[in-house]
């Protein structure tokens, strides 16, 4: 491939999925086949300017599950491990248009809502992992802009969204009764928030200003003291057997922050100005197994770093903007390396190579995730 432009054979994380296909200005663009890691077609047909275009959907047994034309048609997409579906709508113009409906991997229903060219667009609702409901109301470019928010399946705010924060509405109490009320981002009440924690204190411009309380689903204390634009500030963390863990002064302290799912640590590392700064750790809410270590800045990952799953080495490298950004290594879960090479907002860019199984199959430049030259991969994989 030159400057974008050529044949490709591509592995997904070297597991899930192996595309073949034609590029064209570093896009998808032409004839194109997708295979899951066993082998099994799960699309073949056109691509046009990196959409999907003209072709057929398969699923695992060689059934077809949707047909494309001119980049219109209704769309059923199957996670390739479990064969269970996770998407269905309709596309028009290669993008999302019409309603649409997404699930977890369980079957349990994830959202449902209207898209205008590949964005939000219209009524929706979206459900937990449970299959509760937690909003339903409207949406423009994405973002919510009016409707219900729902905590155990009974109202906790009605009310506007401005930019994703509640602007002006009512929250409830589990008894329906108002318990406070926003008015141009500004007010004073008690809120439950979809990671089940409940706030208790002042609000201005749509966030956490003045003082407040946070706790756990089960009424434990976490946090009491003073927040500034959203941040704890001034205050004490406690654990769930109200033993404090940390203190804040003007943002900054060793915090340790409690899984609202039990009673594990989230994150344990510096803060500064109320956010993650400087070296931290991230663990599993549910199991408490380290998921990351390394270097924040704003509160996103920042620096070196390390990735891990399963208490497994994923990644080791630098990171920008909470991105991957730098140079870098990945790491399948049997340990063997698959990529060593560089990364520009979090995808693979600039010179770097590739593995299957431990051997190289790829060295060369990478554009946007992209292979860029053909010829090398073709080449390695021959010999």
């Amino acid at each position: 491939m030159k400057e974008g432009n050529g044949k490709i054979k591509k592995y997904i994380n070297n597991i899930r999925s192996i595309f073949v296909g034609e590029y064209k200005n570093g896009e998808k663009n032409g004839k194109y086949k997708e295979y899951d890691k066993d082998g099994n077609i799960l699309f073949e047909g056109e691509y046009y300017n990196d959409k999907i275009w003209n072709g057929k959907g398969f699923d695992k047994n060689g059934n077809i599950t949707y047909e494309l034309m001119k980049g219109k048609g209704f769309i059923k997409r199957y996670d390739n491990t479990n064969d269970k579906l996770t998407y269905e709508g309709e596309y028009l113009n290669g993008e999302k248009n019409g309603k649409e409906k997404e699930y977890y991997i369980y079957d349990n229903l994830k959202y449902e809502v209207e898209y205008l060219n590949g964005k939000r667009n219209g009524k929706g609702k979206e459900y937990d992992f449970y299959g509760n409901l937690i909003f339903e109301g409207e949406y423009l470019y994405d973002y919510k802009i009016k409707g219900k928010a729902y905590i155990d399946g009974r109202l906790e705010y009605e009310g506007e969204y401005l930019n994703g924060k509640k602007w002006n509405g009512k929250g409830y109490n589990k008894n329906g009764k108002i318990i406070y009320e926003i008015k141009n981002g500004k007010g004073k009440g008690k809120e439950y928030s979809n990671r089940n924690n409940i706030y208790v204190g002042e609000y201005i411009n749509g966030e956490r200003n003045g003082k407040g309380k946070e706790y756990d689903n089960n009424g434990n204390l976490l946090f009491e003291g003073e927040y500034i634009n959203g941040k704890r500030w001034n205050g004490k963390g406690f654990n769930k057997n109200g033993i404090i863990i940390y203190k804040l002064i003007n943002g900054k302290g060793m915090v340790k922050e409690i899984s609202p799912f039990g009673n594990n640590i989230e994150f344990e590392g510096e803060y500064i100005n109320g956010e993650r700064n400087g070296k931290g750790k991230e663990y599993d809410i549910l199991n408490g197994k380290l998921v990351f270590e390394g270097e924040y800045l704003n509160g996103k990952r920042n620096g070196k770093g390390k990735e891990y799953y399963n208490g497994k080495l994923k990644f080791e490298g630098e990171y920008l903007n909470g991105k991957r950004y730098g140079m870098g290594k990945e790491y399948d879960k049997n340990k063997h390396l698959i990529y060593d090479g560089n990364y520009v907002n979090g995808k693979r860019n600039g010179i770097g190579k590739e593995y299957k199984c431990g051997k190289l199959i790829y060295e060369g430049e990478f554009l946007n995730g992209k292979e860029k030259n053909i010829m090398k991969i073709n080449k390695i994989l021959k010999n």
